[in-house]
């Protein structure tokens, strides 16, 4: 197969469903590729799925993301372009420092405490719901819950909130996927921002009067004192991109993650109190099954990527999950291997957009999965599941199991 029918296959619902084989297809033809012009992405002119590579672009602070035209007309996105996640330096810089002083060492310490107790409840839960070999929902019992309400209780949000905010958080998504610029999802995903823009106004109305320990309360009141150079309404689209960034991506670390680790029960059982083995297990999970499959950025100047030229201001297709599964840095890169020595996965990003986020994540699939399976070690995936018709974040929705005797 050539480049072109590769992407093809690639787009396609089988691709969808299973990326993988047409990843290693691209590594049998290098680490980059020019591309052919297509509708799905009319100014991407290479892809590329070497690590290095990959890695290597990512690292350059001169690449950056480009900023797709007539943003300025689109709800949505203005406010992915007044985020630190889609804009570059130096507006990236001044808006990553005042987060940057949330996700510290002792937040996070604090933080662990407050997940142990929401995975307890959703434990329990699970074992109502399960009881007598009923089947569960494992998405919407415990992989969507537990990273949704530890970011709500994290930033701020109350617990009420969460089912409304949640379908904003998948028009979103929707868009977001490289064949997702659709009229229909667009105008979705404005409404989305639109509505989320409107509750965080009045969220931070209320935390002036009544401010609490969280961070919207911290934030708000370093922004009322002149202490952060971040305007009210660049401080809501960060928030808006931090918590769908920062939960999403976790919700499909659990999901996708599950079918994985209970293919090697020997794995599974050795889990509960093994904290290295937790600590691999979810750093094997994110290379195998990265809930982000791609990123862009465009060159600051013509350039040549691994011998392909491109030029000014066009865009590489950089996919982090075929980068993940390089034969070239990963040998037998589709065995799953916890204790598996290399370079770290590029599941969250690297560089100046690496994922603030990303500690958080790992910090619950640490304490989760060992906790999940000392409850319930006869747990089963009792359904055939299918992943989301993104490509961008891709991911199980709708994962059925039995949890077996709890203990």
């Amino acid at each position: 197969m050539d480049v072109d029918e590769i992407l093809t296959g690639l787009y396609s619902e089988q691709g969808r469903q299973d990326p993988y084989p047409w990843y290693a297809a691209l590594h049998e033809h290098g680490p980059v590729n020019a591309v052919p012009k297509r509708a799905e992405h009319s100014t991407i002119t290479a892809v590329a799925g070497g690590y290095d590579l990959v890695d290597q672009v990512l690292r350059d602070p001169g690449w950056y993301k480009g900023a797709p035209p007539g943003w300025q007309d689109q709800e949505i996105l203005r406010t992915f372009l007044t985020s630190m996640m889609f804009i570059n330096p130096p507006d990236h810089t001044r808006m990553r420092a005042v987060f940057a002083k949330t996700f510290t060492p002792r937040r996070l310490g604090a933080l662990e405490p407050v997940i142990v107790r929401i995975v307890e409840e959703r434990l329990d839960r699970m074992a109502e719901a399960g009881a007598d070999g009923a089947e569960v929902d494992f998405v919407a019992d415990f992989a969507y819950p537990v990273p949704a309400l530890v970011m709500a209780e994290f930033i701020g949000l109350p617990e009420a909130d969460l089912a409304w905010y949640r379908q904003r958080v998948d028009w979103i998504d929707e868009y977001m996927d490289v064949a997702g610029k659709t009229p229909e999802r667009l105008a979705r995903a404005n409404q989305a921002a639109d509505e989320l823009r409107g509750y965080y106004r009045e969220l931070l109305a209320h935390r002036r009067k009544q401010p609490g320990a969280d961070l919207i309360s911290g934030l708000v009141e370093v922004l009322d004192a002149g202490g952060v150079d971040l305007t009210e309404e660049e401080l809501i689209s960060n928030l808006i991109v931090l918590f769908n960034a920062s939960f999403v991506t976790t919700v499909y670390m659990f999901s996708n993650g599950l079918p994985l680790l209970l293919a090697h029960p020997d794995v599974v059982a050795a889990l509960p109190g093994d904290d290295a083995l937790a600590h691999g297990c979810v750093d094997e999970v994110l290379r195998m099954e990265s809930p982000v499959h791609f990123l862009a950025r465009a060159a600051p100047h013509d350039a040549e990527v691994g011998g392909v030229p491109v030029a000014r201001d066009e865009n590489v297709l950089l996919l982090i999950a075929a980068a993940n599964r390089d034969p070239a840095r990963f040998p037998d890169p589709d065995r799953f291997d916890p204790h598996r020595a290399g370079p770290p996965s590029l599941a969250f990003g690297v560089g100046l957009h690496f994922c603030l986020g990303s500690a958080v994540s790992r910090l619950e699939g640490r304490l989760a999965l060992p906790r999940l399976f000392a409850r319930f070690p006869e747990l089963s995936v009792t359904q055939p599941y299918s992943y989301s018709g993104s490509l961008f974040l891709r991911g199980i929705d709708k994962l059925f199991v039995t949890t077996g005797e709890a203990r």
